[in-house]
């Protein structure tokens, strides 16, 4: 990471105050991989952008009103913003004011593991105790923790990601009963914002067992109104499913999905995939070759190897039952493809029309009973008796 180290430099040279905040200093202190930079200063962000660019280096304004600017240094962004505290919170927003106060602005944080700062030096600055929570693997919130879920009801969800991935042993008490009381707040959030985070879990650690504390606290009820069964989605990880996320909600919504799918405000994507995961035939290990050409002929493969996930964490079944063997023989044959359209119909005698679609239709039947072997010849030979016989019924 020398480069990191290099472009890290240049900041600080120009904001010598400046500190590493958030996850970076706790996922450095964990000795792991920092994926996002993020920094903080006391200066105005309208005085940080004018020290940037005169230093030649490209800024973004992209959130002044929240005092974050993106500083671009050879492509790599680096969040910086102003030291703030909260003026106004609706449980959603917040109107905030800049402060040159840097335990005001950990005060503000969520959990005590995210309110840590590093300076230039190399000095962490930890005002609420998250270096020794982070060694004993405990989410707390920093000070009152009904204070800091009514500034932002997601940080309900948050605890349950964090405490999945950070956490050990039973979740913070104080963090539980602040939560139980508060559940409820979850449904002012946007249903983004809790899909967002809702994906991080599915796809996170410790994914059944975080799934189950948030039944207990009555959470999971506001995420999934519809309804949930997080002993299916426990099959499925038994099973050592992919972590896809929409899969593992396959598993875990109740009915087609489509409700979910909608108040959730999923991607078209993510919905056809959800809906078409919860319905339609499902492969079964013992097909033999046709059956499998029949299927594919009319599912996406990714759809029938879903659709046999679920349905193995269904019957509790071990890969050694030939489940695997059934993906890796959909996922390499190569679909079938119907060798005839109605261009062959019509070329064939038949008047355009709805017939034309009654007779292919005819055909491809034939071709499927078949499992997708007769050639584009075969077909033909077919098509000609159709219409042959529908002539000879007309006469």
């Amino acid at each position: 990471m020398p480069d990191v180290l290099e472009q890290l430099g240049r900041i600080w040279t120009i904001l010598p105050d400046a500190r590493l905040v958030g996850g970076a200093v706790r996922d450095l202190l964990r000795g792991q991989a920092v994926a996002d930079i993020d920094l903080a200063c006391a200066a105005p962000p309208d005085v940080v952008m004018a020290k940037l660019k005169a230093a030649g280096i490209r800024v973004v304004p992209t959130g002044l009103a929240h005092g974050t600017v993106t500083a671009v240094i050879d492509r790599r962004p680096f969040e910086i913003t102003t030291l703030r505290r909260d003026e106004e919170t609706d449980g959603r927003h917040a109107t905030v004011a800049w402060t040159q106060d840097w335990r005001e602005d950990a005060a503000r944080r969520d959990f005590t593991i995210n309110a840590m700062s590093c300076d230039s030096a190399g000095v962490v600055h930890d005002y609420f105790g998250g270096q020794a929570d982070l060694a004993a693997g405990r989410v707390r919130f920093v000070g009152d923790a009904r204070l800091r879920i009514t500034e932002d009801a997601l940080r309900i969800l948050r605890f349950f990601r964090f405490q999945a991935r950070y956490g050990s042993g039973r979740p913070d008490p104080q963090a539980i009963d602040a939560m139980t009381g508060l559940a409820g707040l979850i449904d002012r959030l946007s249903v983004e914002r809790i899909w967002s985070e809702l994906r991080r879990i599915l796809t996170g650690p410790e994914v059944a067992r975080t799934l189950g504390q948030m039944h207990d606290c009555g959470v999971l009820d506001h995420v999934l109104p519809e309804g949930y069964a997080i002993p299916r989605l426990e099959h499925l990880l038994a099973c050592g499913a992919p972590d896809e996320p929409v899969l593992r909600l396959a598993a875990l919504v109740v009915g087609d999905g489509r409700e979910a799918a909608r108040r959730l405000k999923l991607s078209r994507a993510e919905t056809g995939a959800l809906v078409r995961t919860r319905g339609g035939p499902v492969p079964c290990p013992g097909l033999d070759a046709p059956a499998i050409l029949r299927l594919l002929a009319d599912h996406a493969p990714c759809d029938l190897i879903w659709r046999a996930w679920l349905r193995q964490a269904d019957q509790l079944a071990h890969p050694d039952a030939g489940w695997d063997a059934l993906r890796h023989q959909l996922a390499h044959t190569q679909p079938p493809v119907f060798p005839l359209n109605g261009g062959d119909v019509i070329g064939a005698g038949c008047p355009p029309g709805a017939m034309v679609g009654q007779v292919l239709g005819q055909v491809r039947h034939w071709w499927l009973e078949k499992g997708c072997a007769p050639d584009h010849a075969a077909c033909i030979a077919r098509l000609r008796a159709v219409l042959a016989e529908d002539a000879a019924r007309t006469t």
